[in-house]
């Protein structure tokens, strides 16, 4: 290897150490800037076409934006009086759920497990009590805190306002900094680096844009088939579990917990009424897997199932919930870096 490429490896390497540092020093105030330009990305294509019908990058911008923001907004006012009413009973009515759960599993124990002497079945049935009641005092002091402290409100306003700005000047300039990138790219290499970075943006195109349609269809579909199936809080489990769909697998697991838990303990552990619910998940886990994602995302992002796991995890343990969302992102354009890793490394002499 030539001086020359130790130099560019040693640049490039100490480039993206870099941007890691810098990405977790920032990492509390990150949110609200990748939302906006995860809207950016989102919109950028209507606000093409615009362009394309002599529209003015500024106003087609403004018009898509509004759209958007209109059409959320709208959204968010008819849902939210029912997402915060039906959050405020579970809340509450955690406590309850979780005595009915533990009377009804205690007599299973009790039965399948005579070899446990009398006493120790006492401490373990005090312990599971005990245990329970302060996992439940923790979420729903959680909960509450999430709705109620002034922080939240803060961070819901500071979101609210960001995250449009943000996708506005990234959407209205948006050919400048595509300018400004191309303009950094070494000469030598810019074909090369360019062909990668079109593959790149085919990657994070067709997750973003198609994993988020797919997040408001199972969203949709969740919340009406649990809420005709009759289960408490149906609507609000299905909206949750079709945004969080957003991050792949944590929309169908917690949507299968929750449910599962909510209708097993509600319809007294009657499965001619759980099925019903459990059939919604079904119906939904299969449509996602073989009609929605093949259609509106395909295989553009080229993961497998098990790095897709490992990204989510590491992004979580890394950043939090922020690492979540960026985690398969992330993991995609590091796919593709590897696969052109692949691609030099078997066309050089050390292969061959």
């Amino acid at each position: 290897m030539t001086t020359t490429n130790v130099s560019a490896l040693r640049f490039w390497f100490l480039s993206a150490a870099a941007l890691a540092v810098i990405l977790w020093i920032f990492t509390p105030v990150l949110f609200p800037f990748l939302a906006g330009l995860t809207i950016a990305y989102f919109l950028e294509p209507a606000v093409c076409a615009l362009e394309k019908r002599k529209v003015t990058r500024s106003w087609g911008a403004l018009i898509v934006l509004s759209v958007f923001l209109f059409v959320v907004a709208s959204i968010l006012l008819m849902l939210w009086p029912m997402l915060s009413s039906q959050i405020s009973h579970l809340i509450y009515a955690l406590p309850d759920y979780a005595e009915r759960l533990r009377e009804h599993f205690m007599p299973w124990m009790e039965k399948w497990l005579p070899q446990i002497s009398p006493e120790d079945f006492e401490k373990i049935r005090s312990s599971a009590s005990q245990s329970t009641g302060d996992a439940v005092g923790l979420v729903s002091r959680t909960l509450q805190g999430i709705l109620s402290r002034g922080a939240a409100v803060v961070d819901a306003l500071i979101l609210s306002v960001l995250a449009p700005v943000t996708a506005y000047y990234v959407l209205k300039d948006w050919h400048k900094l595509i300018r400004v990138i191309d303009s950094l790219i070494p000469r030598a290499h810019r074909a090369v680096i360019t062909k990668q970075l079109a593959e790149i943006d085919q990657t994070l195109s067709g997750f973003v844009r198609g994993q988020g349609l797919v997040g408001l269809i199972l969203g949709a579909y969740y919340a009406t088939g649990l809420s005709l199936s009759g289960l408490e809080y149906g609507a609000t489990i299905g909206i949750v579990s079709g945004a969080l769909t957003i991050v792949p697998y944590m929309g169908t697991i917690f949507g299968w917990i929750t449910s599962f838990i909510l209708s097993f303990v509600q319809f007294e552990g009657d499965w001619a009424q759980i099925g019903p619910v459990m059939l919604v998940f079904i119906i939904g886990n299969f449509a996602e897997t073989y009609v929605l994602t093949p259609k509106l995302v395909g295989s553009r992002v080229r993961l497998h199932p098990v790095w897709i796991l490992f990204a989510i995890i590491a992004g979580i343990k890394l950043i939090g919930f922020t690492g979540a969302l960026i985690a398969v992102p992330l993991a995609s354009v590091a796919g593709v870096l590897a696969r052109f890793g692949a691609e030099q490394y078997r066309a050089s002499s050390l292969y061959k």
